[in-house]
């Protein structure tokens, strides 16, 4: 007999069922007209039916939950097979409320009648689906590919392994002669000092949107780096204490996002005195600065007191709107520099020019704008450089024996539509092109994304190495890209070194639209692209948010990775942060591997037409934050919004985030790992292995590589040979940046260092650290 407090047990469950079956089959529904899966609506009228009959007190309710809950392990299991990141999803929630309802003491107070089938049948369900879940969660892979590859260790490294450029040379190469420390001692690593800028929003109130992602330089005992505020400080290597600190009282403003990716250092051996060693540093107010090294004295000979205005030719500037933020590449005495030009609001943004200053005088040595004919002569007094032509944002890099600086370029803004863009604003964007150091006159260029739609930039420097890839040895430019495609170059012609073929890609229908009927695809080296999405890697918490994303795919167009922008909406995916970005790859030229970390999140990415009554999202704080964006001077405004269910998980099933070694005599994966968790960003730090990361790697002669950029707060080591993670050490806040390590001539000690101060986009704590790591001493000795 049911009591009355079995009844109001009984009623709710059974309320629960419904509500859930009434959810299933309202979305399953809607799924079933834009073609998706039929499974949510046919459990949710199994869900509604065992509501109906627990109301009841009818035994089969419970037989008709266990018969739904055995088809969706087999409807599971044929869709995603025994992968337990796609299986949680779909078997966690169903299975705990079926263990509910098979606990005796609830089972008792739904049915007052029960048999041997009611007793053992649901239960048997329950013990299945969580066998499932469990084995396949011990068997969950860390790595894709798995390498016994052993090297032995170098020659001990020079007293003073500095690193003096951001990508530790001008070839971006981001390695380390130190050999110090190993993957035999790597566990023993230890925090030697930490040092703090000051900048951080709750220290600076004027602060709307900050990210720390510098990476500093080491040079004559001195770590040298910029905050996003620009000022440059310089610290002992060995202490972390403050020797000197520059600060231009830069103007805040408006600034999207304030952000300084590091300084550059050069030494004349033939000066002496002030700025003989001088640091180049930029503000986001438009300002160009020499210091002197020792004492951060603003160097008297460049510009006017140590600062040139970067402002000057531009036109009518919103200084906050373009700024430069990353360092310029120094050949001999020149120094390049690019500039950061704001997304998606205007076709009559500043121009993107690329300029060459004296390295002594500040004096423009020469400019290149792609919106000009490349035999244009220098600007007249009064001319300005063309308004809206394709910019570069990252760091460039350099071969000086061939006279060349190379420069990954943007497409001309606005980024989504291209219906204002003129051949000469076409030609060079998304490429890498290749200028002469001494006249800025293009060499040769090469394009990787043709009428760029997508916001597909070139973000990452390139890296010269030399390869003997397949038997032939080549002077080869590594190419990384948004796309995770990676194209290797000659570095003298610009020639692919791999095949590269033009593939037919969707063609959109927008009014006036231009669109590229092939794109170019690298072939015969490791691509870190994704497989196209379906709707079965969809993903959630639960069922129902799980279906909520499956609905959101449907409703979305999808072609693959050119699918036209389009005021139905579109799916990009990889979405504008890409699979690689500014932290660019590291490579170990005695190894001959090159490390990537890759990362992405898929987007809906909608055009709305000027004037048309249509609902659309808030207007984007900045062009890298969700929302509403205007694309001035064109017919359409766009919406960037990351794929994201109703619980704030992304729609894409994981592991989001990966470490991989190529080889670089075979062009293939050596080995490839997960990376990262979600362990600090995730609710109740739900660790998700995987995650999506933002910064670079850096690699030694030790045969150790060092990385943050994960989205929890780490810096870990790992064997460059094999991929086995070495070490971990905590970070007061986000690691996306990129980590140096280096050798002190004081103490000969090796450090690792590395900017731990979150990034705003990516939410993970923020900070203003400076943070290095270092063996014991006992461990050295």
């Amino acid at each position: 007999m049911v009591t009355t407090s079995g009844k109001w047990v009984r009623l709710l469950i059974a309320a629960v069922l419904l509500a859930i079956g009434a959810v299933l089959v309202v979305g399953g529904a809607e799924l079933l007209t834009l073609g998706g899966s039929s499974y949510y609506f046919a459990a949710g009228l199994a869900c509604v039916m065992s509501s109906g009959l627990l109301a009841r007190g009818n035994r089969w309710g419970l037989l008709v939950y266990a018969a739904m809950l055995a088809f969706t392990v087999l409807w599971s299991f044929w869709e995603v097979g025994a992968q337990f990141w796609q299986l949680l999803p779909r078997l966690a929630g169903p299975t705990v409320i079926g263990l509910l309802l098979a606990l005796p003491q609830i089972r008792r107070r739904l049915t007052p009648v029960t048999d041997a089938g009611t007793r053992w049948g649901l239960g048997s369900v329950v013990c299945l689906a969580a066998l499932v879940l469990l084995g396949t969660f011990l068997t969950v892979p860390v790595f894709d590919v798995s390498s016994d590859r052993t090297m032995a260790l170098s020659a001990p490294s020079p007293a003073g392994a500095e690193w003096t450029d951001y990508g530790a040379n001008v070839f971006g190469t981001r390695h380390s002669p130190a050999v110090q420390i190993t993957p035999a001692n790597a566990a023993k690593l230890e925090q030697a000092w930490s040092f703090e800028t000051g900048d951080t929003k709750a220290k600076r109130p004027d602060i709307k949107s900050i990210s720390f992602m510098a990476t500093p330089l080491m040079v004559d005992d001195k770590v040298v780096f910029c905050s996003p505020t620009g000022k440059v400080f310089a610290l002992d290597a060995d202490t972390g204490k403050q020797i000197w600190l520059r600060d231009p009282h830069t103007r805040i403003g408006n600034a999207q996002m304030l952000n300084c990716r590091g300084v550059s250092y050069h030494a004349d051996p033939a000066a002496t005195g002030i700025c003989a060693k001088r640091i180049l540093s930029m503000t986001v107010d438009g300002r160009f600065l020499a210091s002197d090294l020792a004492t951060g004295t603003p160097c008297p000979d460049f510009g006017k007191n140590g600062t040139v205005n970067l402002d000057e030719g531009l036109g009518d500037v919103d200084p906050f709107r373009s700024y430069t933020s990353s360092p310029p590449v120094i050949v001999g005495n020149t120094a390049i520099l690019g500039a950061y030009v704001r997304d998606n609001y205007t076709k009559d943004d500043p121009s993107g020019v690329v300029r060459a200053f004296d390295v002594k005088t500040g004096m423009l040595l020469w400019a290149w704008d792609s919106g000009r004919p490349d035999d244009a002569p220098p600007l007249k007094q009064g001319e300005k450089w063309t308004r809206g032509s394709v910019n570069a944002w990252t760091a460039f890099s350099a071969d000086p024996t061939l006279g060349l600086v190379y420069v990954p370029t943007g497409n001309a803004t606005p980024d989504h539509v291209g219906t204002h863009r003129s051949p000469m604003l076409e030609r060079y964007a998304s490429s890498l092109v290749a200028l002469d150091v001494t006249t800025g006159r293009v060499r040769w260029s090469f394009q990787t994304v043709h009428h760029d739609l997508w916001d597909y930039d070139l973000p990452a420097q390139s890296s010269i190495v030399d390869l003997a890839l397949n038997g032939r040895k080549s002077a080869a430019l590594i190419v990384p890209t948004k796309r995770g495609e990676i194209f290797v170059l000659d570095r003298a012609t610009g020639k692919p070194l791999t095949p590269v073929e033009e593939r037919p890609v969707p063609r959109g229908t927008l009014p006036g639209e231009r669109y590229s009927p092939t794109q170019p695809y690298p072939t015969g080296f490791a691509s870190f692209a994704p497989p196209p999405l379906t709707e079965a890697e969809m993903w959630g918490a639960t069922p129902l948010d799980q279906m909520w994303c499956r609905i959101r795919f449907r409703s979305l167009d999808y072609k693959g990775m050119f699918t036209p922008p389009s005021e139905r909406g579109m799916l990009q995916w990889p979405g504008t942060f890409g699979i690689l970005n500014w932290g660019s790859v590291s490579i170990d030229p005695q190894r001959q591997l090159m490390i990537v970390n890759s990362a992405a999140i898929p987007q809906e990415v909608r055009l709305f037409r000027h004037g048309a009554k249509t609902d659309r999202p808030a207007m984007a704080k900045d062009s890298h934050a969700p929302g509403y964006l205007p694309q001035y001077g064109t017919n359409y405004g766009v919406s960037l919004l990351p794929m994201l269910s109703p619980l704030g998980i992304p729609c894409e099933a994981p592991p989001w985030g990966k470490l991989a070694a190529v080889d670089l005599r075979t062009g293939r994966i050596a080995w490839s790992r997960t990376f990262g968790t979600s362990a600090d960003t995730a609710p109740f730090g739900v660790a998700v292995p995987g995650a999506f990361n933002l910064g670079g790697s850096a690699t030694t002669a030790g045969g150790v590589t060092f990385i943050g950029a994960a989205m929890d707060n780490y810096l870990r080591a790992f064997d460059t040979a094999t991929g086995k993670e070495l070490w971990k050490g905590r970070l007061p806040a986000g690691g996306q940046a990129t980590p140096i390590t280096y050798v002190s001539r004081k103490s000969g000690r090796q450090y690792v260092v590395i900017a731990a101060g979150g990034h705003a986009y990516m939410r993970t704590k923020p900070g203003d650290a400076i943070v290095a790591f270092s063996l014991s001493s006992s461990t050295q000795r």
